[in-house]
């Protein structure tokens, strides 16, 4: 099964216009863009990602700012852990790197907040290095293709990733392309509850299409909720917090959320994740 030229032959014709993407994007740019696609949109991410890069355009820019200041850059994309990360990250990059992204894989997972897939990635797509790049499209992609099965298991298995290195072409550049060639055809085509089949420029290659789309049978996945959860109300704490250049009252606080309880114990996760500090005259971003 050669999914290679039309796959390849596809995304050059379909691949969309992404800022972090091509010759002219910095491997900041790229990485940059990883931290934030995780868990979030395209849609969501373009504004934002134009923003941090208007105001930090290298990783020393946002390394000499406080971290409160990249939380609140960060707005409402979410999971506003990752800014911490992504600060953390430029630092070590200034002290260690003399603040260029580095290249390999080794140095890129070595930085904190960056674990195997974002290493990858960033290898990958900014310097076109050949790595296995498994997010959530590709595997999805590469279940279906290869596998036959709807989805993929909730985790990364030795056997997925098997069969990924094993359809990694063996040039370079063509295995780069090719790891963003299988992202956006999951993203655009392959998606996990609507594919375009019709669409599909390897659908005649496709196991699962010829095993007559057999439904997913694993274990149950969980539905992500969002009403009235903890993340629900440390977003709504957070965005008072984003929203002032000083202290926060903690009346104002108690105004965005009517469960005490719920409210205090989510106030001191956000002070123990460092995404808020605890003032004389309330909390505000560190």
């Amino acid at each position: 099964m050669d999914l290679h030229e039309p796959l390849l032959r596809w995304y050059d014709e379909h691949a969309r216009e992404l800022p972090w993407r091509g010759a002219q994007a910095s491997p900041w740019s790229v990485m940059v863009s990883e931290l934030m696609l995780q868990q979030t949109p395209v849609a969501r991410v373009l504004p934002v990602h134009a923003q941090w890069l208007e105001r930090w355009p290298s990783p020393a820019d946002l390394a000499a700012e406080p971290t409160g200041e990249a939380v609140r850059a960060w707005g409402r994309l979410g999971y506003p852990r990752r800014a911490l990360r992504l600060h953390a990250a430029a630092v070590a990059i200034v002290e260690q790197h003399g603040g260029v992204v580095p290249e390999s894989y080794d140095d890129l997972i070595a930085l904190p907040g960056v674990g195997d897939y974002t290493a990858a990635a960033i290898a990958t797509f900014a310097y076109g290095r050949r790595h296995v790049v498994l997010d959530t499209n590709v595997r999805r992609v590469l279940a279906r293709t290869v596998g036959g099965v709807e989805l993929p298991g909730a985790s990364v298995t030795r056997a997925e990733r098997d069969t990924a290195a094993e359809l990694l072409p063996d040039d370079e550049p063509t295995a780069a392309t090719w790891s963003i060639a299988l992202m956006e055809l999951g993203a655009l085509v392959c998606t996990a509850s609507a594919p375009r089949c019709d669409a599909c420029p390897v659908a005649d290659l496709c196991a699962w299409r010829a095993a007559g789309y057999p439904a997913y049978d694993g274990p149950p996945r969980r539905a992500q909720t969002w009403a009235g959860t903890d993340r629900q109300c440390r977003g709504r704490l957070l965005a008072v917090l984003r929203d002032s250049d000083g202290p926060v009252p903690t009346a104002r606080l108690d105004a965005v959320w009517s469960d005490d309880v719920q409210r205090v114990r989510c106030l001191a996760g956000l002070v123990e994740d460092r995404l808020a500090v605890r003032t004389d005259a309330g909390y505000a971003l560190p």
